[in-house]
């Protein structure tokens, strides 16, 4: 799975965890990717997409092929 999202560039974020008595060791925080079936250009494509980008309607979802022949019946 990819670890940054294709439309905002949302990546891996490094850190110390930090314990009770102060002992400090390294750890990352990952943002949470989904890939996600997107229109681009007019032609479906799969992209990796955070969850923020998802939320605020920066993509378009690509509907899948028997959703959009039963919208039109």
């Amino acid at each position: 799975m990819a670890r940054s999202c294709d439309i905002c560039g949302k990546g891996v974020t490094t850190g110390m965890r930090v314990s009770h008595s102060h002992i400090r060791n390294k750890r990352t925080w990952r943002p949470n990717i989904q890939t996600v079936r997107t229109v681009v250009n007019g032609t479906p494509k799969k992209l990796n997409v955070c969850t923020r980008c998802l939320r605020s309607g920066k993509v378009q979802r690509a509907k899948a092929a028997n959703q959009a022949t039963e919208s039109n019946a």
